[in-house]
């Protein structure tokens, strides 16, 4: 062998060496590839990437299958398993490792988590949760059958079974369910100093994420608080009782849209949690409350309709059961709506031209009250509307429908008078729909006001209400209007 084949820098293992270079950036440029393919313009899963992933699994083709995955981050998985058949699903779940898989299952939709979860192993369930915040793990362990929740509890280490069992003792969708277990707290006579070192040196068994330090007097119970980038911008040897700041505590049995509303309304990022003694068991921090903020505004924007489902794999019967009785409930309503026209039925066969005009009075009303309610229904739910200014609110809609109808009258009256050139059918018709839209502005209005008064969730069968009168009105005041003028 010459020298130059021994020297270490010889071209023939410069060679070898940018051919191992080559061939890792060529992997670098087909990873960063594969991530501009996999989601679109608006964050979604592309359908060529989909296709892909089902391909990788026709084949078995386990390494083509982690490199799709290693592409994607964890909350896009979730979203994929959506996209796939529960037999895909399970061949994509074999190639993810425990610590993705706990992301994954924390992100997944709810309908989707069940079938996950019953396609994991206990004890692979049980490795992946310990990598979650006590109060993720404790989201996902509710979601399993009895037998498998006593399974996956028993494998897990005690600590982490304890905290999962104290959180879901607290009811569902109560801040002592949202929370998470694990908080950094200070006695008030720690310097900050004492408190950085305290940080780092018990990393580990402090939360992954976390915003604020809470100073606690001797019982535990929060004094004030310390965000972290004042910590650090603050002298070592200052107390810390002398830069907190106050804090707004919440309750543990607190409403999850109660505590929502509190982040919303107080601008907060993180806020401890206490038991009915004052003393801190946990704290809460604005990413928990991002997703209760969805989870709340579209369980409204889907009661508005009458329904409780919208997942992807929702089941057929339960989308039957839960549409099928406010269904029924607008069949009633529209039958006594209806009885006004078979009031009228001797003039409808006079003027035939009633007939045509009549679910157009109906309609406009309907689409009123509607704009009305959804305005309603909002400013209820934001805490917009209140006892304190109900009255205004009622008065406003009352001269927003005035108005409205009054416009629509002038013009759908004119449109009228031309089309059948009759000068008093057209001032029925106007009056009728002046009527109706004030009308409908009112109970739009009302009714989420009343339901809410009465404890009922204002979302869910004010709609119903809203209709029958808007239908009712509009029929009796047109068709009324119409005995009086035209015959």
């Amino acid at each position: 062998m010459s020298r130059e084949t021994d020297d270490p820098k010889t071209p023939a293992t410069v060679t070898d060496e940018l051919k191992s270079t080559l061939a890792a950036a060529l992997v670098e440029d087909e990873d960063e590839d594969l991530e501009d393919l996999a989601l679109g313009e608006d964050y979604a899963l592309t359908p060529e990437f989909v296709a892909m992933v089902v391909d990788a699994a026709d084949r078995a083709d386990a390494e083509r299958l982690r490199e799709l995955l290693d592409a994607l981050h964890p909350a896009d998985v979730a979203d994929l398993m959506g996209f796939l058949s529960p037999d895909y699903r399970e061949a994509v779940l074999a190639h993810v490792d425990p610590e993705a898989l706990a992301e994954i299952i924390s992100e997944l939709d709810t309908e989707i988590r069940e079938d996950v979860l019953d396609a994991v192993a206990p004890a692979t369930l049980a490795k992946a949760l310990e990598e979650l915040d006590s109060d993720d793990a404790a989201d996902v362990v509710d979601d399993l059958e009895a037998d498998k929740r006593a399974q996956v509890l028993a494998a897990m280490p005690e600590v982490e079974r304890v905290a999962i069992e104290t959180s879901l003792a607290y009811e569902d969708e109560t801040a002592g369910r949202l929370m998470q277990r694990e908080v950094v707290a200070a006695p008030q006579f720690w310097t900050v100093g004492q408190t950085i070192d305290h940080v780092r040196k018990d990393g580990d068994e402090l939360p992954e994420l976390f915003f604020d330090i809470y100073v606690v007097d001797p019982s535990f119970k929060p004094v004030g608080a310390v965000p972290v980038s004042l910590l650090l911008r603050t002298k070592r040897d200052t107390p810390l009782a002398q830069i907190m700041e106050p804090v707004t505590e919440i309750a543990v049995d607190l409403d999850q849209e109660e505590v929502a509303y509190i982040f919303d309304k107080y601008h907060l990022i993180s806020a401890p949690v206490v038991e009915p003694g004052g003393r801190l068991v946990g704290q809460i921090t604005v990413d928990d409350i991002v997703g209760v903020i969805h989870e709340e505004s579209e369980e409204d924007i889907l009661a508005l309709a009458g329904v409780s489902d919208a997942g992807r794999n929702a089941d057929v019967m339960d989308m039957i059961k839960s549409r099928l009785p406010w269904l029924l409930i607008n069949t009633l309503t529209a039958a006594l709506a209806v009885s006004v026209i078979k009031a009228f039925e001797d003039e409808i066969e006079k003027v035939v031209t009633l007939a045509v005009l009549m679910p157009i009075v109906a309609s406009l009303g309907g689409n009123a009250g509607t704009q009305s309610l959804a305005v309603a229904v909002r400013a209820l739910a934001s805490r917009e509307l209140s006892a304190v200014n109900a009255l205004r609110t009622i008065g406003r809609e009352m001269w927003v429908g005035l108005m409205n109808g009054t416009a629509l009258a002038l013009i759908t009256g004119l449109a009228v008078y031309l089309l059948f050139l009759d000068l008093r059918l057209a001032i029925a018709f106007g009056i009728a729909l002046i009527i109706n839209l004030f009308v409908a502005a009112l109970a739009g209005v009302l009714a989420p006001l009343m339901l809410d008064r009465m404890g009922r969730d204002p979302a869910v069968s004010s709609s119903v209400f809203v209709t029958f009168v808007t239908d009712f009105t509009g029929f009796f005041a047109f068709l009324g209007l119409a005995a009086l003028i035209l015959l």
